[in-house]
């Protein structure tokens, strides 16, 4: 009996996986010496099975080192190196300030981010709005963006963590996503992966995130910062609530405009700078850039009140290919769409529910989105505007904008919004959007 399948075979009754064994399947996958139907059954075995905390730790490790791992020793940085990863969600355009406000704050953000899948927005997608921005730079554009401008927002390469992405393409066709220690080990191998001096995490609980109550945001906390502990990177997250877009807006123009508008303090929604800012706070704390929460929020309003954290994100999208005057003309380079109409309430009373996976599923369909790997983006298209839960609305008063393409697509569009936007006559009870924080 050939080691892989002996290996599986241990996995599939339940049995623990020894460290040998850990490692000899990754590299299997990584030099494609196990194959796509050994990945699926293993895959399927731990699903059903779980993992032990040492094993899923061992899981971790052996992706993160099946490819490069960032080394920044050789420029001789005055200040660590820290990164953040959100779980995913609707409005969530949190990274494109916060990279931005740590740099600003003394870090180095070399900030490796994906593209959207699904109902939930892609860093990435929001980024490749801008024309000329290089989402996937030479390696020395991206070394010295980080050393001369302290981030990066770039997309993965495939010399970091490749075992991942041969993994996650098998677990996604055999409906093995949702497996705690699966989730894990693809999060942090290419997190790790980056050279780390600290990691934050934001883990979204509700109706427009992965996981959708926070009994399961939890276990998937305390999971993601005790392995990224083990593995000797500080690690903090935040459970977020995502029962209604972080940010009033989703679509990847829209969002870059609302992040923009936030840096320069122009608008920055309640909710949305409550996570930013708590993200920014563990992260300082991580990196031993402040000794408490007090002094770590003194210098993050400073480097927004400053307009340092806006002149560095302006650094970045110059340094990376894009406009050198974005920030004070965004509107000469950041697609607008062709029918951009409010939709009216039908009634008057509260907003009571907003079922947020809906509102991505609408910017998919309006073309800001994917629904396979393949698929070509309109980036002008989404939504704006969008009132919150338990905001008062009167009949004929707007719910939000939607920017479409076409007149038929917004008509469309409209409809859906209705289905996802709900009112009635007792005002609900608004979740807080920070649910609590772990800590490493």
């Amino acid at each position: 009996m050939s080691l892989t399948r002996e290996i599986i075979r241990i996995k599939r009754d339940g049995g623990e996986l020894d460290e040998t064994s850990l490692a000899a399947f990754i590299k299997g996958i990584t030099d494609e010496t196990v194959s796509e139907s050994q990945i699926a059954a293993m895959a399927m075995a731990i699903y059903l099975n779980g993992m032990s905390d040492t094993e899923t730790m061992l899981l971790t490790r052996y992706m993160r080192d099946s490819g490069d791992v960032l080394d920044w020793q050789s420029l001789q940085l005055d200040g660590p190196v820290l990164d953040k990863h959100s779980t995913g969600g609707v409005g969530d355009n949190v990274s494109l300030m916060l990279g931005p406000i740590i740099a600003a704050c003394g870090g180095y953000v070399p900030m490796i981010s994906g593209r959207g899948l699904g109902h939930t927005g892609g860093t990435l997608d929001k980024f490749d709005s801008i024309p000329g921005y290089q989402t996937h730079p030479s390696n020395d554009v991206f070394r010295n963006t980080v050393r001369d401008v302290g981030v990066a927002i770039i997309g993965q390469t495939g010399s970091l963590a490749p075992a991942d992405k041969r993994f996650y393409a098998t677990r996604d066709v055999t409906s093995t996503v949702e497996s705690l220690p699966l989730i894990t080990a693809s999060i942090l191998s290419k997190k790790l992966a980056e050279g780390l001096d600290g990691l934050v995490l934001d883990v979204k609980a509700g109706n427009g995130a992965f996981m959708d109550n926070e009994q399961k945001a939890r276990a998937m906390a305390d999971t993601l910062v005790r392995v990224g502990s083990q593995l000797g990177v500080p690690t903090r997250a935040i459970i977020t609530d995502m029962n209604q877009p972080l940010a009033p807006c989703a679509g990847n123009a829209i969002e870059v405009r609302s992040a923009i508008n936030y840096l320069s303090g122009a608008y920055q929604p309640n909710r949305l700078h409550q996570v930013t800012v708590a993200l920014a706070v563990e992260a300082l704390l991580a990196g031993g850039l402040a000794p408490d929460e007090y002094t770590a929020r003194a210098k993050i309003d400073e480097a927004l009140d400053s307009g340092a954290a806006l002149e560095l994100f302006q650094r970045m999208v110059y340094a990376l290919g894009g406009p050198q005057d974005l920030a004070e003309k965004m509107d000469n380079y950041l697609p607008r769409a062709e029918v951009i109409k409010p939709v009216l309430a039908k009634k008057q009373g509260y907003i009571s529910q907003i079922h947020a996976r809906e509102l991505g599923n609408i910017v998919v369909s309006l073309g800001g989105g994917r629904l396979t790997s393949s698929d070509t983006l309109n980036y002008s298209v989404g939504i704006s505007d969008i009132l919150e839960l338990g905001m008062s609305v009167d009949s004929g008063q707007p719910m939000a904008v939607i920017h479409a393409a076409s007149e038929s697509d917004w008509q469309h569009a409209a409809m859906q919004l209705h289905e996802a936007i709900h009112i009635d006559t007792q005002k609900p009870q608004v979740n807080e959007v920070i649910y609590a924080s772990q800590r490493g």
